[in-house]
């Protein structure tokens, strides 16, 4: 089939395994060849689907030259390998994939088609433009919203073929309240996302890598602060995309701020923000001390960041820091660490890949204000690392719908979260926080393993 689609269908694939548990067969695509066509592919998409394309701008034209050059690739392997016969199911993921989906729809009508939206291109960007989006929901008009907030090109894509496919699924509840408002259609089917832990360690091996995690942040932390801090420290975390308001990395700082003048905290906390931004090069004074046996004692300039950013002076986490006075002060017993890059095994300073790096934590933290499901909550509780959402995340409302649940002494602490209660949500970040750091090394690994 490979050389069938080069030679008769112009299509240049590559065919190999996924590199995870069951090495599931992959076909690459390149879509490159389709730009020339964009025009053609764009009005085909208007005649047949409405699709307003005419106000496409950033990265709408690669995702939506790689979901055309993906159907085609799909109609030629269904026309070379399969028949009317066969049931085949292309499932297409947010509205990059859209275009693809409506193809096949057109001119394969036999294959069943599935659109899973894992947010919505309008709802993410209301949240993220400080709109209140829950309060408003049902007011606000998906199209004219788009128009308000340019995105009427995304959303046009993602509504219409969430209109035109067979079945038209999301990942929550709360993000399907949001699809029958902003785009017309309620989901046909409620999916939870899953996440596979074949590869999360076990036994022995848990033990080791927790151990050695928890080495390496400590002692990168060290010689950044110019501290002698020790296993005993409390090491949380918060990860994700950058959307700061979304994710509530503005939440999580404040809460910190706020941990770190209350007298009655005894345990130093280390606390990570491991978010990219726009990074650059891995500090070089770091690196050097990291190559030292010695122990310093004096913090190094800006000592609350591990890469240096292109924006340093306007990106939100810095400037938040400064503005609350998180300063990583030697007395300090609440230090932040903003670890700005992918952490993807070859950054410079750690050189862990972010699984092997999380699991050295012992609670993670993610108030988001805008979280369809929340993978990062999900994936912490499989690494046996407790977390704390809030009831605006997909799982975090999956969770209080499960029977026993007692919240963070059962490995979950859900929030109660609004578009009216943020400091309340920072005060209740910060209690758990600090109710977490009084608990005994008995009762926080019970709670590690009910995580």
């Amino acid at each position: 089939w490979k050389q069938h689609a080069c030679e008769k269908d112009n299509l240049l694939v590559r065919i190999g395994r996924w590199n995870i548990p069951g090495n599931p067969i992959v076909i690459l695509v390149d879509f490159r060849q389709f730009y020339a066509q964009k025009n053609d592919i764009y009005a085909w998409t208007w005649e047949n689907f409405q699709v307003d394309s005419l106000h496409a701008y950033g990265d709408y034209d690669e995702a939506s030259m790689f979901s055309y050059a993906a159907g085609k690739v799909m109609e030629s392997f269904y026309n070379y390998n399969l028949s009317k016969a066969n049931k085949v199911i292309y499932h297409a993921n947010e509205w990059m994939t859209g275009l693809g989906a409506l193809y096949l729809q057109k001119e394969i009508p036999q294959i069943a088609t599935i659109f899973t939206t894992h947010a919505t291109s309008i709802g993410r960007s209301i949240a993220g433009n400080d709109k209140p989006l829950y309060d408003y929901l049902f007011a606000y008009n998906g199209d004219q919203m788009a128009w308000e907030l340019n995105m009427e090109s995304k959303h046009s894509i993602e509504k219409q073929t969430a209109w035109h496919v067979d079945c038209f699924t999301t990942v929550s509840e709360i993000t399907g309240n949001e699809c029958k408002e902003l785009l017309g259609k309620a989901p046909n089917v409620i999916l939870p996302n899953g996440f596979e832990d074949d590869f999360v360690p076990k036994g022995v091996s848990y033990v080791t890598k927790r151990k050695d995690a928890r080495a390496v942040m400590l002692n990168v932390a060290n010689k950044l602060f110019g501290t002698n801090w020790n296993d005993d420290t409390l090491i949380i975390g918060t990860s994700g995309r950058y959307e700061f308001k979304n994710k509530g990395l503005d939440v999580y700082l404040r809460s910190l701020s706020r941990l770190q003048v209350d007298k009655n905290l005894e345990r130093n906390i280390l606390a990570f923000v491991t978010v990219p931004a726009w990074v650059g090069k891995a500090r070089q004074d770091l690196q050097n001390r990291l190559q030292s046996k010695e122990t310093f004692i004096e913090p190094l300039e800006i000592p609350f960041i591990t890469h240096w950013l292109y924006n340093g002076a306007e990106d939100r986490t810095l400037g938040m820091l400064r503005h609350i006075g998180m300063n990583n002060y030697p007395e300090d017993k609440v230090k932040v660490l903003f670890v700005p890059c992918y952490l993807d095994g070859e950054d410079g300073i750690f050189n862990m890949k972010y699984y092997d790096l999380l699991l050295g934590q012992d609670l993670s933290v993610y108030p988001s204000y805008y979280e369809p499901w929340g993978y990062t909550p999900l994936e912490s509780i499989a690494f046996k690392v407790p977390t704390i959402t809030t009831d605006l995340a997909g799982f975090g409302r999956w969770v209080q719908g499960l029977e026993n649940w007692h919240g963070i002494d059962d490995g979950v602490e859900v929030l109660h979260r609004s578009d009216n209660n943020y400091f309340e949500v920072v005060d209740t970040v910060k209690n758990t926080i600090f109710a977490y750091s009084a608990k005994t090394k008995k009762e926080t690994e019970r709670i590690c393993k009910c995580a």
